[in-house]
């Protein structure tokens, strides 16, 4: 297999090397004309986006019939510190997987949960049969700057709070294909 080299450019960084294709077929490589992270829509992997995972450090009280916004104070890890406020903003415009769950210590409450995107419901879910918690798994376009989701909860039995047990409530996000 024979390597095509590029070295150096005006500010004499950096070194990119491209394999030749197997075929003599012609082939183009456009870059785009602004500065940042080169991710291509025809990669196999998503492993190189932000990528979020956070619980509750302290319960949110839950007001019956009253969608309320979860507090994720504690992160698990933040690729890229996209996440802050219990809000996650990624910076690099894409589809996103979402998880969330969430739970109550009510025996009789039936629990919604959203996803809200830019302050508004975008998808749901409710309690999973014969326990105390809700799910909900969706993904989601983010353009990579002003987009933003958050989580909220809603329950109707009297006001209680949520667990705050990583196990049971948690919100991740992850970058699976860029824009």
């Amino acid at each position: 297999m024979s390597l095509v080299q590029i070295s150096g450019n005006a500010s004499g960084t950096g070194t990119l090397t491209i394999a030749a294709p197997n075929t003599n077929s012609n082939f183009t490589l456009t870059l785009p004309e602004n500065t940042g992270t080169l991710i291509s829509t025809a990669s196999t992997f998503s492993g190189t986006g932000p990528a979020f995972s956070a619980y509750p450090s302290a319960t949110t009280s839950l007001v019956s019939t009253v969608a309320t916004k979860i507090i994720y104070g504690t992160e698990e890890w933040d690729t890229n510190s996209n996440f802050a406020s219990s809000r996650f903003t990624p910076t690099v415009a894409g589809y996103y997987q979402v998880n969330a769950a969430t739970s109550v210590a009510s025996t009789t409450a039936l629990i919604y949960i959203w996803v809200y995107k830019n302050g508004s419901a975008y998808k749901n879910g409710n309690l999973v049969a014969a326990s105390f918690w809700a799910i909900v798994s969706c993904q989601v376009y983010l353009n990579g700057s002003t987009d933003y989701i958050e989580i909220y909860v809603q329950q109707n039995s009297a006001t209680q709070n949520n667990e705050t047990t990583s196990s049971s409530n948690y919100f991740q996000a992850a970058m699976i294909r860029s824009a």
